[in-house]
């Protein structure tokens, strides 16, 4: 049995996976007999049998008395969803039909909305709408509460219930009700569900010399599609290309290989992650081997409070070998990794099982990625209502095992003009839109510092 390791944000739409020979111990401990391995090494098997009793008694009450009949199974898969749910806010249980589901996200095409979203206070929050999905084209944004569905509450159901609803056949309709930060009342969104094929590399020419790609998620097609992006640049550009902006806002992160290989095409050699679990066997480290697509163009990395795990692997790795400058906000701080370990029934619990650290050993968990150069994307002060960051998440681990101090030396390496980039757009600044990149005042700052970079980092070995 083979278990899939996950560096993601919530994962209700988008989630990743990458074979990972950890866990076995975990493989053990679950079956028929689903306590006795684990707990043959406790001390005190007197109250863990009495808390197992416990379980039992309540188990059969419910079956016994509760005012409908309730199937065992649906018991069983509660029990256990509350007891991952209760370690942490990215550890769950998945059945058969929402394991099959998440591998078939994996590869990068699956039915719904392009919603990814989290659990927050018995509600779905969205973290970003994918792009060119019916979420994203009827105006849902980062933050919006999903309070209801088809009129009916979403609270006292699971994540994967309410994933469950929003999903269906294609050409289907659906109404999301919503609260938005800043507006008082619920908005009702009307969507019609379509299959989702999410193009997760998407790229253009910046004036003649300069190449921008949005990474939008990892998945399988991540890396390809980075490199087919590099190679078009080159295509264009030849000699004339003078950098890259690698735009990383709001993505949610996915697949560890993918993160790994995405950090190679733009780092020569050396670290990019490692994971460090309980037992030390299972710590692992991934490093850069003859890489660099670009020969050590300059490249600025766009990042916000919506960039998560995968993405903030890059970020960090990037950042650690002072290989590209980070711009933007800082990012959302999740740097926990998840095992899915399948179990009997098709189903599978996705555990969370190590941190991981960038390369000169910071944790970011809870912390996130700090930005060379802070800017804005609007000028409007956040609200802070919904939780922006993974330290706002109830039930978050700690931040341990990394270095003492997380915070890097201040970067000597930033063009002059990086201390006049301004940290918010001017009053006057267009409202920002997808379609006309002059809007983005984040890239547009991006632009500003890599042509004032001088030429490639280092000669490609």
């Amino acid at each position: 049995m083979k278990f899939r390791t996950f560096l993601m944000l919530g994962g209700a739409f988008v989630a990743g996976a990458f074979a990972l020979p950890v866990s076995q111990r975990a493989a053990s401990s679950w079956g028929l007999d689903l306590f006795a391995p684990a707990f043959a090494a406790e001390s005190n098997r007197a109250d863990t049998y009495r808390l197992l009793n416990l379980f039992s008694d309540v188990f059969e009450r419910v079956r016994a008395d509760y005012v409908e009949p309730v199937k065992d199974k649906d018991l069983v898969e509660n029990a256990i969803n509350g007891m991952l749910t209760g370690l942490d806010p990215h550890s769950s249980y998945m059945n058969a039909k929402s394991f099959s589901d998440m591998q078939v996200q994996t590869r990068g095409e699956f039915g719904g909305l392009g919603l990814e979203v989290t659990f927050e206070s018995g509600f779905v929050k969205v973290i970003t709408p994918i792009d060119d999905t019916p979420a994203a084209r009827a105006g849902m944004k980062a933050g919006d509460l999903i309070l209801a569905i088809d009129s009916k509450t979403v609270q006292g159901l699971s994540l994967n219930e309410s994933v469950e609803k929003m999903r269906g056949s294609p050409g289907s309709k659906i109404v999301l009700s919503i609260k938005r930060v800043g507006v008082e009342k619920p908005i009702d969104v009307s969507l019609v569900r379509e299959v989702i094929k999410v193009q997760a590399a998407k790229w253009h020419m910046e004036g003649s010399d300069i190449g921008y790609v949005r990474l939008s998620g990892f998945t399988e097609q991540t890396d390809s599609g980075l490199r087919k992006a590099i190679a078009d640049f080159k295509a264009k550009s030849g000699d004339k290309l003078r950098g890259i902006v690698l735009d990383l806002r709001n993505n949610p992160g996915g697949l560890l290989d993918q993160a790994v290989a995405v950090g190679q095409d733009f780092i020569h050699d050396g670290e990019i992650v490692s994971t460090r679990a309980r037992h030390p066997e299972d710590n692992q480290r991934w490093d850069a081997h003859d890489g660099d697509l670009t020969n050590g163009l300059p490249v600025v990395v766009l990042i916000n409070s919506g960039s998560a795990s995968a993405s903030e692997i890059v970020a960090g790795a990037l950042q650690d070998h002072r290989r590209a400058i980070v711009l933007g906000t800082t990012s959302f701080g999740k740097g926990s990794v998840q095992t899915v370990i399948p179990v009997p029934g098709d189903g599978a619990m996705r555990l969370t099982t190590a941190r991981y650290y960038t390369p000169s050993g910071r944790s970011i968990q809870g912390l996130g990625i700090a930005p060379d150069i802070e800017v804005r994307e609007t000028r409007d002060e956040p609200q802070h209502v919904l939780p922006e960051h993974e330290a706002d998440l109830k039930g978050a681990i700690t931040n341990k095992g990394g270095v003492a101090d997380t915070t890097l030396p201040p970067r000597s390496d930033l063009p002059p003009i990086a201390k006049d980039i301004p940290k918010m757009p001017p009053e006057n600044q267009p409202t920002f839109d997808v379609t006309k990149p002059e809007t983005d005042f984040q890239l547009q700052q991006a632009l500003v510092v890599l042509r004032a970079m001088p030429g490639p980092i280092h000669a490609a070995k």
